[in-house]
């Protein structure tokens, strides 16, 4: 029986990296349309999410089978649960992708403001943060947890320095005002893409300590 339920697990962590590589590609694929003012790379992030949606159905459904055969306790308890919530942070993830293709489509054709923000840094930071809280969680690994909340602070800062360029530059030029607010979304979308990866890497640190972490603060 024990090992029916190994077995489970691992397919179960199995669907979560599939979720976890989907929407690291959703993110980069939502930067470089922003990049390159690319309406059909925006339409494929779009469309690419239904993919994400339906794992995060998946791996619910198959969690919640998992509890009710094996009707697991304690630490077994702890990591499916671990499971369903990340799949929920990755799904909101996936969402903030695609809210910046979507920007990417208000913005249109016209010359890019882009380089005069740390918007690429920040999703590099976020893909990087998501893979070490990815395999923070599967390896059980504390340190990895600890370093996402980090680069997190790094995120912030990218954002803060964002918000205050984009908005001097916003006084200054009026008549950029549709894509200079699109950019000030698209700061937020990352700075929050980068807070739910932190609450990944706290369901890791629950599992591996069995007791509550903030890494945000």
């Amino acid at each position: 029986m024990r090992e029916n339920f190994e077995k489970n697990l691992e397919e179960l962590k199995s669907k979560i990296t599939e979720m976890g590589e989907l929407s690291i590609i959703a993110l980069e694929r939502s930067v470089k349309a922003l990049k390159t003012q690319d309406v059909e790379i925006a339409i494929k992030t779009i469309e690419g999410d239904t993919a994400i949606d339906k794992l995060e159905v998946e791996i619910n459904q198959f969690a919640i089978w998992i509890m009710a055969k094996e009707a697991p306790i304690s630490r077994d308890l702890r990591e499916i649960i671990g499971v369903l919530k990340i799949s929920s942070e990755i799904e909101r993830i996936a969402d903030f992708a695609v809210n910046i293709a979507k920007s990417t489509i208000k913005i249109g054709q016209t010359t890019s403001l882009l380089e005069i923000t740390h918007v690429e840094k920040m999703k590099d930071i976020s893909i990087e943060m998501l893979r070490k809280a990815l395999q923070s969680f599967l390896e059980e690994n504390m340190v990895l947890a600890k370093e996402v909340g980090d680069l997190e602070d790094e995120v912030d800062q990218c954002s803060r320095e964002n918000y205050k360029k984009l908005t001097t530059y916003l006084s200054e030029h009026p008549e950029e005002t549709n894509q200079l607010v699109q950019l000030l979304f698209v700061n937020r979308y990352l700075e929050r893409t980068a807070d739910h990866i932190t609450n990944i890497a706290e369901s890791a640190a629950y599992l591996i300590k069995g007791q509550i972490y903030d890494f945000n603060s």
